[in-house]
């Protein structure tokens, strides 16, 4: 049997039935359509993930504090808990670890903001004037504060966009186009009961996993630890390597450092935590990733139900055209040439249902994006693995009913009513 003779026989069995043929592919172009966009939008959340994390600097570390326990308590008070890292902590890791290339030390807490007749309440980093250059901060209006305002504890304040439109605009967009960043350069908000002057504004990053950096207030560090958090502990320490090659090497050096200066030694358990910027973007990768396998695994079993619909209807195809089977090997047909006759019209079928699946796919990908504010990317390897699955599924649950119709007697077949 020829190539052409097989195309024209599977074209003219399938369009016999065409609401019937319709309905088994629509299956498959769910199923299909279904992995594409669910891959599309976990790969694009991951892409956002990584941009998100980038974003906060290049060559970044970050010391956290660790944990700590109250006297007689058994129970950790969390990560972030420990009060150990200090201003002089800092100096000394400037100081020692040749290979750093800017250091921002940070104190944070949260605070009631007045101004302009709107409250709010709103996390308050103290900060000194290298944090612009380690954590990629652009300046959207005036300017940051300098080591002199610094120096002399200077009541002056930086707000982020989301902030500014807090106190400033209407407070319920998040658009900062509705206010003039330049015009709010000069005046005064009140931070925990003390006036500060704005001297500038930042530029929008948009949000992260770690928290907005568009919803915040910048002080000078020595002005937010002598009126604002009362404390000498810092928050964070944020470095950044002059080499990605050096940034393990600078770990390792910094956490040497600091176990010497807290008086740790052999089994004590590290007061503080040093955060290696790949690291986190590795495990935010591992994250999205099993995320991504979790949706296309939820989409696949629509697959699995559109392939079942072939099988079956595939069988029944097969009951309704046992006398013609019959009459075929009557006239000489073989096995084989019966099983591939069935056999293309599952791969055919399970074919259509694949592009119109990934088109389908890629269309709802496209809404998502446009209309649902999510990042989404239809990839490459998503479309073939797909397409490949959609493929054997045409082959795995035509294979039984091509065999079932190859398999039958012609003289019996002959006799079917």
């Amino acid at each position: 049997m020829f190539f052409s003779d097989i195309f024209f026989e599977t074209t003219t069995a399938l369009l016999a039935n065409k609401v019937r043929t319709g309905l088994t592919v629509l299956g498959i172009v769910i199923g299909i359509g279904s992995v594409i966009a669910m891959v599309a939008i976990g790969t694009g959340a991951q892409q956002s993930v990584q941009e998100s994390i980038q974003s906060i600097g290049s060559n970044l570390l970050m010391v956290r504090p660790g944990s700590q326990r109250g006297p007689g308590q058994p129970v950790s008070q969390g990560q972030g808990s420990a009060v150990t890292l200090t201003l002089e902590d800092s100096d000394a890791i400037k100081d020692a670890v040749s290979s750093i290339e800017a250091i921002a030390p940070v104190v944070s807490s949260n605070s009631q903001v007045i101004a302009n007749g709107q409250n709010t309440r709103t996390s308050i980093s103290g900060t000194t004037p290298d944090y612009v250059s380690v954590r990629n901060l652009g300046i959207d209006a005036g300017q940051f504060f300098t080591a002199e305002q610094n120096t002399r504890l200077a009541k002056v304040a930086v707000l982020g966009p989301d902030v500014v439109d807090s106190l400033f605009g209407d407070g319920s967009s998040t658009d900062t186009s509705i206010v003039d960043s330049a015009d709010v350069v000069g005046k005064k908000i009140r931070i925990g009961g003390i006036d500060f002057t704005v001297i500038g504004t930042t530029a929008s990053k948009g949000g992260s996993g770690f928290g907005s950096e568009d919803d915040v207030i910048y002080v000078p560090i020595s002005t937010a630890m002598q009126y604002l958090s009362g404390s000498d502990a810092l928050s964070l320490i944020n470095i950044t390597i002059a080499h990605e090659s050096e940034m393990d090497a600078a770990s390792e050096e910094i956490t040497a450092l600091l176990r010497e200066r807290h008086g740790l030694s052999g089994d004590d358990a590290s007061d503080f935590r040093v955060m290696n910027q790949s690291d986190i973007v590795q495990t935010a990768t591992s994250v999205t990733s099993t995320f991504t396998l979790l949706l296309g695994a939820v989409a696949g079993i629509s697959l699995l139900v559109g392939g079942i619909g072939i099988m079956n209807m595939m069988l029944t195809t097969v009951t309704e055209r046992t006398r013609e089977i019959g009459l075929r090997k009557a006239i000489g047909a073989k096995r084989r040439d019966i099983s591939r006759q069935f056999l293309v019209e599952s791969i055919v079928l399970t074919f259509c249902g694949g592009v119109l699946g990934v088109l389908l796919g890629w269309l709802a990908a496209f809404l998502f994006s446009k209309f649902g504010s999510m990042t989404t990317q239809v990839s490459l390897s998503s479309v073939l693995v797909a397409f490949g699955v959609s493929a054997a599924i045409g082959v795995l649950f035509g294979w039984y009913p091509a065999r079932r119709a190859s398999s039958l007697n012609p003289i019996e077949a002959l006799r079917y009513e």
